[in-house]
């Protein structure tokens, strides 16, 4: 423990030179770091002028009036799906004329069925995913010409295109096969997983801009706090006999650091949430029943250190972003020891992580801004698409040809939707 009181007293004293966040206007006169090589050019990239999308216009039922039924879908943490489809409309990429796309994307709002308690209900996506794939396939002939392969989905359901909440059920149902050959944008991401296939784009969830906005504090006050998380540590509603939500990772850290009073760990979710972000050296992102969670996006945006707990996890744009330099990443078998493995961290590699953590292209990317900004997460996704160009050949199949299985999955998710 002496090492940590020096690293505290040290991060103390310098408080005044550590990055306050200001998301979204980050002044030139406050400490960053750019990153180095080519991670930040990437983040940097335009995609005007790279690609060219072509947008099906499907019939309302397959998104605006699923959003008119429920507008809590606008703010959501897969809201992405609504917000893409909102900002391709009038993006520069657009093309009006199918035969010069690069790319075809079919607007499908398949997360917007909320139960009253805001949870999202699967069970329909994939009937409703299938139909609007038999809809663009009867009424135009791209997608015929590849079987979707120069087709993009935005899939941001826990686990992806395999459209379950709980893990074991995902795996046994698998990514939906008439997606076998699109390129899925998809929030979960887990390496040598089943519900991500390669080729996947791995995006941040939604957390909503101008909410996070208003709960700025001023740029000076001190990281007082050493450890910061709010969530669930068991799920005993749907976990009652435990070990199985979170594989044990949630509930290893509340019993071994319940009572350090370096943890400001806690099931309550206060008003002050955010303030409290940015408040603390660390902020811990473990898994839940998925891999990911917002908390990376408020971490990053709160310039608060992402403690990364979920082994094997593919984090957002990381062909882009350094997440070994602004982040730790502990293993799930490690969690008992996270108090030494986090007040071993020397001074100066916090306060690097903290200085990268404030540069504005880290923070634009990990976003859904209205209306979009320069380097944002769409331009994120339009850069990952971009850089999947040109098509190889061979995705385009011959008149007649046939290579994903129509009839393939579950009984139930052949029926019409």
């Amino acid at each position: 423990m002496e090492i940590w009181r020096w690293v505290f007293i040290g991060i103390i004293f310098l408080a005044d030179f550590i990055v306050k966040i200001e998301p979204f206007k980050l002044g030139r006169s406050q400490p960053t770091e750019r990153i180095s090589g080519s991670a930040g050019d990437v983040l940097e990239d335009d995609p005007v002028g790279r690609l060219k999308v072509f947008v099906y216009e499907l019939p309302s039922k397959y998104n605006k009036k699923i959003l008119q039924k429920d507008p809590r879908c606008l703010n959501h943490m897969f809201a992405a799906e609504i917000y893409m489809h909102r900002f391709l409309l009038s993006s520069p990429v657009r093309t009006l004329n199918p035969e010069e796309a690069d790319w075809f994307y079919t607007p499908v709002y398949t997360t917007c069925d909320l139960t009253p308690n805001g949870l999202p209900l699967p069970f329909k996506s994939p009937r409703m995913m299938r139909s609007a794939i038999q809809l663009i396939s009867s009424n135009w002939p791209y997608w015929n010409r590849t079987e979707g392969a120069d087709h993009f989905f935005l899939v941001p359901h826990d686990f992806g295109a395999c459209f379950h909440y709980q893990e074991e059920k995902a795996i046994e149902r698998g990514i939906l096969p008439m997606l076998q050959r699109a390129t899925l944008v998809q929030t979960f991401g887990q390496r040598n997983h089943v519900c991500l296939k390669e080729g996947s784009i791995t995006i941040p969830p939604y957390a909503p801009p101008q909410k996070m906005q208003t709960h700025l504090i001023p740029e000076k006050t001190p990281r007082s706090i050493f450890v910061y998380f709010r969530g669930l540590f068991y799920d005993v509603g749907n976990d009652p006999e435990g070990g199985y939500y979170a594989r044990g990772a949630r509930a290893a850290v509340w019993e071994n650091f319940k009572d350090n009073p370096l943890f400001d760990i806690s099931t309550e979710h206060p008003t002050t949430y955010y303030e409290d972000m940015q408040r603390a050296v660390f902020c811990l992102c473990p898994l839940g029943w998925a891999p990911w969670s917002p908390r990376l996006v408020e971490a990053v945006i709160f310039g608060c250190i992402p403690v990364i707990i979920a082994d094997d996890i593919v984090l957002p744009f990381a062909d882009a972003i350094p997440w070994e330099e602004i982040g730790v990443y502990v293993d799930e078998k490690d969690v008992p020891n996270l108090d030494t493995i986090l007040t071993s961290i020397p001074p100066e590699v916090i306060l690097r992580k903290q200085r990268l953590l404030a540069n504005p292209s880290m923070k634009q990317a990990m976003l859904f801004p209205q209306p979009a900004q320069s380097g944002d997460a769409f331009h994120q996704v339009l850069n990952g698409l971009a850089r999947k160009l040109p098509h190889d050949k061979s995705v385009y199949l011959k008149p007649g040809e046939r290579v994903l299985n129509w009839t393939a999955g579950p009984v139930g998710d052949l029926k019409p939707w």
